[in-house]
């Protein structure tokens, strides 16, 4: 008899872990901003921040760690301003293009 095959683990995919350089955050940043989606924004702004480490980004934007993981949840309605800190805190520059 032969054993059944077990399928194989699968990690969730984590696209922190890919955001090791700051083309890459650049270029994910990009793309984000392209889909006009607040709340996708939001979440590309934390898996970037997760990928340099919150409580360090938390330090340099000037915001407790809880709170910026308050700012950055799903459904948030964060402040323009905390967008901006959180963005230079992170390198990451917004700029405007004609459409």
């Amino acid at each position: 008899m032969t054993k059944p095959k077990t399928a194989p683990k699968l990690l969730p995919f984590d696209a922190a872990r890919y955001l090791d350089s700051d083309e890459a955050i650049a270029e994910y940043m990009t793309v984000v901003l392209e889909a006009n989606d607040p709340d996708l924004l939001l979440l590309a702004l934390g898996d970037v921040a997760r990928a340099k480490g919150m409580a360090q980004v938390a330090k340099d934007a000037g915001l407790g760690r809880e709170s910026l993981y308050k700012a950055l949840a799903p459904g948030a309605k964060p402040r323009f301003d905390t967008v901006m800190k959180v963005a230079r805190a992170l390198g990451v520059k917004f700029t405007a293009q004609p459409v």
